[in-house]
């Protein structure tokens, strides 16, 4: 299903200079997306859920070996602040889990951060709900708090101080604030994130067995880390709440790092893609392809626009160097009272961040 035709022809007339908006979603597999829902919306505040769908994804095919999947998502944010949950379950297929166990330094996501803007509260709360924290309050490399802890699927997860607020919730903590990403070579991978992606602030760069990191798997390795943050204030239509972000780069060093997916699917349980809200598709495709790095999926190409079911819009992803599949969504039109049929068309309006008022209206989505 598409958008009416006078739509899509404003969307081929709408070419915008590229433009990096923030992180929209950390895309996370599961093997039971109703159980993760409510796990993720009780524990980490993910409760506004943007839209929900069961479909065939036909698109994928270079990262579901040639086949289309049945799949079942779930779109989750936190209006504290952050990128969101793609929640995302295999239902053509058993969810395969890993063959190995991960550890720090394996190739791609292999931690999401979370932001918070208390991280004694934070750590205290889930504390006393018996999550599995890995490690007790530690500084990071520059003195930054943070602390670890897994999810009820084994997932790693990085609570970060940042002070940054969107719109205050109940929620002890925010939404996502980046990644940890494993590469083989740092040198080769980072142009990627600075280049592509504006992570051109180098926070720190350090190599060393690090005593914050022990605690997580392979956290006794001696690895270099390089924390990135971008510059530049985002001024897309969500920026806004998504906020600043961190990629964090590790490097192991005394071992060789196994594909987190080896032998696996897109879609499989883990750490999926980190997805982008992005202006400018067709501008990205032609710097990605220049950089050697040309879109893998690009719906932009197969149609005006993708139809998500309660939203729509293009999406594409490259693969960087180490294997991580990053996202790119444009979006064209999201639900902002469904009940009443009221959808937010993007394509219609002046580039730049929505007023915070319509920002409110996400909270009629939220799921108690």
């Amino acid at each position: 299903m598409h958008l009416p035709a006078s739509q899509n022809l404003n969307i081929r007339q709408r070419r915008m200079a590229k433009q990096i908006n923030g992180i929209q979603q950390l895309g996370v597999g599961v093997t039971n997306i109703q159980e993760a829902f409510a796990w993720y919306r009780r524990h980490f505040g993910m409760d506004i859920k943007m839209f929900e769908e069961a479909a065939m994804a036909e698109l994928m095919l270079p990262h579901t070996e040639g086949e289309p999947r049945e799949r079942h998502a779930i779109l989750a944010l936190n209006l504290q602040g952050g990128g969101g949950f793609e929640i995302w379950q295999h239902t053509g297929k058993k969810p395969e889990n890993p063959r190995f166990k991960l550890q720090l330094g394996d190739l791609g996501i292999f931690i999401g951060k979370l932001k918070s803007p208390d991280i004694k509260k934070t750590y205290e709360q889930f504390k006393a709900w018996n999550l599995e924290l890995l490690t007790g309050i530690v500084d990071d490399p520059v003195g930054n708090k943070h602390f670890y802890l897994k999810d009820l699927y084994g997932n790693i997860w990085e609570v970060v101080y940042d002070s940054f607020v969107f719109k205050k919730q109940k929620s002890i903590n925010g939404g996502v604030f980046g990644v940890v990403i494993g590469v083989r070579d740092i040198e080769e991978s980072i142009h990627i994130y600075q280049q592509v992606l504006g992570y051109d602030v180098i926070v720190f760069d350090k190599t060393a067995v690090f005593d914050d990191l022990k605690g997580i798997p392979g956290g006794e390795s001696r690895v270099r880390r390089v924390l990135l943050k971008h510059s530049a204030v985002r001024n897309g239509a969500f920026s806004p709440m998504f906020g600043p972000t961190r990629i964090e780069l590790v490097q192991v060093l005394d071992r060789t790092p196994h594909d987190i997916f080896e032998g696996r699917l897109w879609g499989d349980p883990g750490f999926i893609h980190l997805c982008f809200d992005i202006d400018g598709i067709d501008d990205l495709r032609e710097e990605v392809k220049e950089m050697g790095f040309p879109f893998t999926v690009d719906s932009a190409m197969e149609m005006d626009t993708f139809d998500m079911g309660e939203a729509a819009g293009s999406f594409s992803y490259i693969q960087a160097p180490e294997g991580t599949l990053i996202e790119f969504v444009e979006t064209h039109k999201i639900p902002l009272v469904k009940k009443l049929g009221w959808f937010l068309d993007l394509t219609k309006r002046k580039a730049g961040p929505l007023p915070r008022w319509m920002f409110s209206l996400f909270s009629i989505m939220r799921v108690k």
